[in-house]
C-alpha cells in the first residue's frame, strides 16, 4: 500500500480515537502538505526548533503532543504562528497533533508507558476529564520505602524531580497523569493513593498534598510526555514501513 497523508491521518485518528475526546487542543491533522509521506519525525512540542530539526531530516510529516492550534489560537496567522506555518509550508511538512488522546491511550499513551516503566500492576483508569479517563493508577509489585521509589522515578523518567512529600514512609499505590496535572493530586488523595506522579508542579497542589497526606512527585512536563510520541512513531513505522524518528530537544521543564 502507498501511504498518503490522508491514509496515515485516518489510521492515526482511528487508533487514537481522536474524535472521542473533549480537548482544548484541536487534535488531528492541523497543517496539510502536498499529500506525500516518506519520512516522519515525532516530538513533544510544535516549536520552531522542532520543525527546523525535522526539516533538516527531510521529514514531510511531523507528529507532536502539543500542537499549534488550541481553541481559536490560529484566529490570526501572525508573529510566531506565521513563522511556524511558513516553515512547514516551505518544507512541505504536514503537522499531526495528539494531546489528550495520546495521554490516555492504553498502549501508546504517556501515562500507560510511565506505569509500565515503573513496573506498576493492576492498572485502573484514573481522573475522568469531560467523560474520558486520561491517567492510570496501579500498584508496585511490593511495598517499598518512598526514597527508593523516588530513586526509581529518577532513573526511569528524569533525574530532576520536585517533591511534595507528606505521605507514608513506605508506598505501594501510585496514580499517574503526565504533564501539567498537578491539581489531580486531590483525586489521588481522595482515593487513598500513596503517591501522585505528574510533570509540572502547581502551588495549589502543595496544600492539597499536605492535607491529604500524600507524596506528590513532579518529573517535568516535557520529560513525562516524551514517551507517547516516541512510541507512536515506532508503532507507525512498523505499521506502514515509513521511517520515523523521535527528536528529543531535552527541554528541562
Amino acid at each position: 500500500m502507498a501511504w498518503t497523508l490522508a491514509k496515515v491521518t485516518v489510521l492515526l485518528d482511528q487508533t487514537l480515537k481522536t474524535g472521542s475526546f473533549s480537548d482544548h487542543s484541536n487534535n488531528g491533522l492541523q497543517v496539510e502538505n502536498s499529500g506525500r509521506v516518506r519520512r516522519i519525525c515525532c516530538g513533544v512540542d510544535a516549536s520552531l526548533a522542532f520543525f527546523e530539526a525535522a526539516a533538516r531530516r527531510k521529514a514531510d510529516l511531523v507528529i507532536c503532543h502539543h500542537g499549534m492550534s488550541w481553541g481559536d489560537s490560529l484566529k490570526r496567522i501572525t508573529e510566531l504562528n506565521y513563522r511556524r506555518i511558513q516553515l512547514l509550508v516551505r518544507h512541505d511538512m504536514a503537522l499531526y497533533v495528539s494531546h489528550l488522546p495520546l495521554d490516555a491511550h492504553p498502549r501508546l499513551g504517556n501515562n500507560a508507558l510511565i506505569c509500565r516503566r515503573l513496573g506498576l500492576r493492576n492498572l485502573k483508569p484514573f481522573w475522568c476529564y469531560h467523560g474520558s479517563y486520561i491517567g492510570f493508577s496501579g500498584e508496585l509489585p511490593r511495598s517499598m520505602p518512598y526514597p527508593a521509589f523516588k530513586q526509581q522515578v529518577a532513573r526511569c523518567i528524569n533525574p530532576s524531580l520536585q517533591g511534595m512529600e507528606f505521605g507514608r514512609p513506605v508506598v505501594r499505590t501510585v496514580a499517574v497523569v503526565s504533564g501539567g496535572a498537578s491539581g489531580e493530586v486531590a483525586e489521588a488523595g481522595r482515593l487513598g493513593m500513596d503517591v501522585f506522579l505528574s510533570g509540572e508542579p502547581g502551588l495549589s497542589a502543595y496544600s492539597m498534598a499536605q492535607e491529604y497526606g500524600i507524596h506528590a512527585l513532579f518529573a517535568g512536563h516535557y520529560a513525562t510526555e516524551r514517551f507517547g510520541v516516541r512510541a507512536l512513531g515506532d508503532w507507525l513505522a512498523k505499521k506502514t514501513g515509513i521511517p520515523s524518528e523521535f527528536i528529543d530537544l531535552a527541554v528541562p521543564f
